[in-house]
């Protein structure tokens, strides 16, 4: 994330004049070009305005935030001695939320400034932006009119996001403001959009351009030059093959297209509904065919992706039992960054299940005033009230994904705390929490994904069978001794090297009998899980426990999973919540793979696009041969027959634009691009290939 800083040079009065002119002109042309022309929200954000910033009980400052006039920075004044202002990009945004949503806010400010309060959330590990406005009017106008610009921008299709750019480049290049271009600024444009050229090729480009022989370049000229940066040579040639109706595309020809070349299976219908929805031109469209422009527009859509759009909606059978599904599930889910000193946060838990996560974890412990506090035991991460958790799951959980969320609970409190900890998932979750299991007779397996739409499954001990919701026992007491996983202790055992000692707690009954379909039980192999353990009763996993077994046992492992739930979490070692490989995992049927989401790494990467099909529901199908109790597969060590069947992927790279450069600090730098692709899955399907690579060939933007 870059952040610009800077100090505005002084101007005369006259040159106030024209520079206001110029920034107004700029403000309007680039509200065009995102959509909002004239609108009354971006005029409200361009004027800007002054608001409370709020870091601490002491540090509370008023300070004045505008929109710049390339509709996409926002300026914020600052009144540190070495600068005068800061900006960032609204593309760095993940979210306005307005109320004392923040945990800055709630802690620093009082109840009735409610309706006042707002809190901008950016992407990564940034620190909340926490403001107050003046009114209730001024600070909804304030989030309305954010979330108003956020949203175009990134609704832009990607020819709309180029033109944008470049048009930014381009006035920042333009240094008197004239609104033309000389052989000199023309230079610095290339240069400010990562194209290095000798001087031959920039003055022949020029002169290309400049027909009306000035030496600057204007109007038309500057829009010749546009197109010859944007020409795309070679999605002319895939057009070109298939446009047989008077050089374009019939609907007839779309289709061809997106049959032969896409692999899609689709209808006339949906290559006419593409042409309705992307071609630009209205004449075409009243023809029914596709331009160049429309089919490059089109190109650039979600429709145009690699993943199938029929997978970008909910299109598995959500109906068989829980365990049939692979579960997007997250370690240590309160945390923001590291495992020995990081802070805690409720927004880990907002961030976590708007990438719809499906199974959170909650690490409790006694707070020091009589509430549950969540933290990493044995370490300095900061502490949050267990409550003020619950509050955001509740908030935040569903507004993704419908599908169940499960709340995992390491449990390290006393019996008067954990009684605590009962009342407040019941009083703030309300119906919503699972406390007893569907139906009015004992259950032999799990109820699906979609008759748990909506629902909290708290995972943890259980003092009993669960037999007892049906018919209680006087005999069950909140004083029996219970064996405790202590995920925590595995970070001193990983360091010290020394086995953990098992330990007894005692377990409160009102959080035992909230514990329905997720009964926590250690795992003691897995013949005595065929013979004595039921269908709730899962078990946790070190990864390299995990991994040992999916190796040397694979086909047990397997079967295992066909019906009962298996959590697999990081080693205690892993002090910077770094990651492990979820893949070998999930080929052994392992449902809830836990991973550190707050840790961008290749293995959240592939996480995010595992989960990415299904309408991003955090539930996965698993394949039949992983749902069958009799199946044979051993992801490891597979035999010839059915296993075996060799298929050829193959991947056409046509062109990439706008790369990012690698040293941003290095004026002169360029990448040198290529592309990697990599098949993940049993060891006999992973595969890489990459494409060569040419000097000095990157086409960027140093902000992208």
């Amino acid at each position: 994330m870059m952040q610009c800083l800077r100090r505005e040079p002084k101007r005369s009065r006259s040159d106030e004049l024209v520079y206001e002119a110029h920034r107004k002109a700029a403000a309007s042309e680039n509200g065009r070009l995102i959509g909002l022309e004239g609108d009354a929200d971006l005029q409200f954000l361009l004027a800007g305005g002054e608001l409370l910033k709020v870091r601490s009980n002491s540090w509370k400052k008023n300070r004045t935030f505008k929109l710049q006039e390339d509709c996409r920075t926002i300026w914020q004044e600052s009144r540190k001695a070495m600068r005068s202002s800061q900006t960032f990009s609204i593309d760095d945004i993940e979210a306005v939320r307005l109320g004392r949503q923040s945990e800055g806010l709630q802690k620093y400010t009082e109840e009735a400034l409610e309706d006042r309060c707002f809190s901008i959330i950016f992407k990564g590990r940034r620190k909340n932006l926490d403001l107050i406005a003046s009114s209730k009017e001024d600070a909804c106008k304030w989030v309305t009119s954010l979330e108003k610009v956020i949203t175009n921008l990134r609704n832009l299709s990607s020819k709309q996001k180029t033109e944008h750019w470049i048009y930014n480049c381009m006035r920042n290049a333009d240094k008197n403001s004239d609104n033309k271009m000389s052989l000199k600024e023309l230079k610095h444009f290339l240069h400010q959009i990562n194209i290095e050229v000798d001087d031959e090729y920039a003055q022949m480009l020029f002169a290309k351009c400049d027909k009306s022989k000035s030496g600057q370049l204007e109007g038309s000229e500057i829009e010749y030059f546009y197109k010859l940066l944007t020409a795309r040579e070679e999605i002319d040639v895939i057009y070109d093959k298939y446009a047989q109706t008077n050089r374009q595309m019939s609907a007839k020809d779309l289709l061809s297209f997106l049959q032969n070349e896409q692999q899609e299976g689709v209808s006339l219908d949906d290559a006419l509904k593409l042409i309705e929805k992307y071609e630009v031109d209205n004449a075409a469209k009243e023809k029914q065919q596709m331009t160049k422009d429309g089919f490059l527009m089109y190109l650039h859509q979600p429709e145009g992706m690699i993943l199938n759009p029929a997978h970008k909606d909910v299109y598995q059978d959500m109906t068989q039992p829980l365990s049939h599904y692979f579960i997007s599930s997250s370690h240590n889910t309160y945390l923001m960054e590291d495992q020995l000193k990081g802070p805690s946060s409720t927004e880990a838990y907002i961030r976590a299940l708007m990438k719809s996560c499906r199974c959170v974890e909650l690490d409790c412990w006694d707070g020091s005033d009589g509430e549950p506090i969540i933290y990493h035991g044995y370490t300095l991460t900061s502490k949050i009230l267990f409550k003020d958790v619950i509050k955001a799951i509740k908030e935040y959980a569903f507004k993704t994904s419908e599908y169940p969320v499960i709340l995992s609970l390491e449990n390290h409190c006393s019996l008067e705390q954990q009684k605590l900890m009962a009342k407040h998932m019941t009083s703030i979750l309300g119906d919503a929490l699972l406390a007893k299991p569907l139906g009015d007779e004992m259950p032999t397996t799990f109820p699906s994904p979609e008759e748990l739409k909506g629902r909290f499954l708290i995972k943890g001990k259980r003092l009993n069978k669960l037999e007892e919701a049906f018919s209680p026992s006087s005999t069950t007491d909140e004083n029996e001794s219970i064996s405790e996983d202590d995920e925590a202790a595995d970070m001193v055992e990983d360091a010290e090297k020394k086995p953990k000692k098992s330990k007894k707690m005692k377990l409160a009954k009102e959080l035992s009998d909230l514990v329905i379909y997720c009964k926590s039980v250690h795992f003691q192999g897995f013949e005595h899980a065929r013979e004595s353990q039921e269908f709730y009763e899962m078990s946790s996993f070190k990864e390299g426990k995990a991994e040992k077994l999916a190796e040397e046992s694979a086909n047990e492992f397997v079967c295992h999973n066909v019906d009962k739930l298996s959590r697999i979490y990081p080693a205690g070692s892993r002090a910077d919540s770094s990651n492990y490989n979820p893949v070998p995992l999930w080929t052994a049927g392992c449902q809830i793979v836990a991973l550190n989401f707050q840790t961008p790494s290749d293995e959240m990467d592939l996480n995010q696009g595992w989960f990415l099909p299904n309408g991003m529901s955090g539930y996965l199908m698993k394949p039949e041969f992983l749902r069958d109790r009799a199946s044979e597969f051993n992801p490891v060590n597979l035999t010839k027959g059915k296993w075996l069947q060799h298929k050829t992927l193959h991947v056409m790279v046509i062109s990439a634009q706008q790369l990012p450069k690698i040293n941003k600090k290095k004026e002169s730098s360029i990448v040198d691009p290529l592309v990697r692709v990599e098949i993940h899955g049993v060891p006999a399907d992973a595969a890489s290939r990459e494409t060569d690579y040419i000097e000095d060939n990157g086409r960027g933007c140093p902000s992208a």
